[in-house]
């Protein structure tokens, strides 16, 4: 049964706090920002406070989402209908300048998270955070649903050495946080000291999944387009540090992954056996973009059946190591740069410890990772969860 979730956002407009009156306001936002009548924050701002809104900020894919991959900068330029500028938080920096929070007193932030520690929305929050500490500014979080629940968190947590704009903090690869709680999160826990309040949602459980929601879904990036695909994406990322294709430049991002080697019938009848929660179905494709433009590929679409029961991340491990096991010759591992990163190999930074890495190419058995994994996420989320908004 679905839930009537109401948004930050809608609460902010529905019940105008009294300390934005007046002030210079800058917004951080992209298209998939919006409320349920799908009327964008931008527009919302606009007229509930009239004369307002200096400023506006995007993350990466640009304001539009219109940048399709890593390391595609989006531009600066003026908003037409607003007249006022948008500042790209990825572009020559990737952190806010005083210059850019010169022309404003608040900084109000909606922006959709995923839930994965690889997605880079979380560390321009963090970066603006610490700005606005640091020019005492403050900064508005206006909530958003985690779309693959908060209660399930997964995965190792990152090593400090491998720190980079897709883990810039020690935390697992699904959180199991919203953008208002993570940010609070980052900010008390590394001591950001930036003057910060959330307007939470009504309505949201920690159990409910994007569907759950009555929520209508604008895709945060290009190759998020579902809420199935971020189902799936805590895992499916990893095949971004490889030469698999991960479904870019086809209809189902993340959602389906494959190569033209892949042996379907020997990784399926494995996977089978180890994955929970989910059906792989063989499937063939033919990516416009990306990797392995222009060929064709054998692989498979991930159907979840048991939100409860699939762990992404795990998943994917074991899927990436089937492949590595029948296709050792054919497979690699891609090299330099990612993400601003020119030393590192990606698939370092994407699992936040070489070790895994290790363990995956040594063949090593993968299916205890998940108990390993039990004492880090403990004393993560005894940490974490002094941040929950929400039951």
């Amino acid at each position: 049964m679905k839930r009537h979730v109401t948004l930050g956002l809608e609460n902010l407009i529905a019940d105008p706090p009294e300390y934005l009156r007046g002030k210079r306001i800058g917004l951080l936002s992209n298209p998939a920002s919006v409320d349920r009548q799908f009327n964008h924050a931008s527009r919302l701002i606009h007229h509930f406070f009239p004369g307002q809104l200096k400023a506006l900020f995007s993350p990466q894919h640009g304001f539009y989402a219109e940048k399709q991959d890593n390391m595609i900068e989006s531009r600066h330029f003026i908003e037409p209908e607003l007249n006022i500028p948008v500042y790209s938080l990825y572009n020559d920096t990737r952190i806010p300048t005083q210059e850019m929070f010169d022309q404003i007193d608040i900084l109000l932030i909606d922006i959709q998270d995923v839930g994965t520690r690889v997605y880079t929305f979380i560390y321009t929050v963090s970066f603006c955070l610490e700005l606005a500490a640091k020019m005492k500014k403050q900064v508005i979080i206006l909530d958003r649903p985690n779309p693959v629940g908060g209660t399930q968190i997964e995965g190792n947590i990152l090593l400090n050495e491998y720190a980079s704009f897709v883990g810039r903090f020690p935390i697992p690869m699904r959180h199991g946080l919203t953008i208002g709680e993570i940010s609070q999160f980052f900010n008390r826990t590394f001591h950001m000291g930036c003057d910060l309040i959330v307007i939470p949602m009504i309505g949201w459980e920690r159990k409910l999944y994007w569907p759950d929601t009555g929520l209508p879904w604008v895709p945060p990036s290009p190759n998020l387009p579902t809420p199935q695909s971020c189902m799936v994406y805590p895992g499916q990322v990893i095949f971004e540090g490889t030469n698999i294709s991960e479904g870019r430049g086809t209809t189902l991002p993340f959602e389906q992954f494959g190569a033209p080697f892949l042996n379907v019938k020997k990784i399926k009848a494995d996977a089978d056996e180890l994955i929970k929660g989910a059906c792989l179905r063989p499937v063939n494709f033919e990516p416009t973009s990306g990797k392995w433009q222009g060929y064709g590929c054998k692989g498979f679409h991930i159907h979840v059946t048991s939100t409860n029961e699939f762990k992404p991340y795990l998943s994917s491990l074991i899927l990436m190591q089937l492949i590595i096991k029948y296709h050792k010759d054919e497979f690699k591992f891609i090299p330099p740069p990612y993400e601003y990163e020119f030393e590192k190999i990606p698939i370092d930074l994407i699992l936040g410890n070489k070790l895994l890495r290790e363990k995956l190419t040594n063949l090593e058995d993968l299916t205890l990772l998940s108990t390993q994994w039990q004492q880090e996420l403990a004393t993560f989320k005894s940490i974490s969860g002094k941040y929950y908004l929400y039951e």
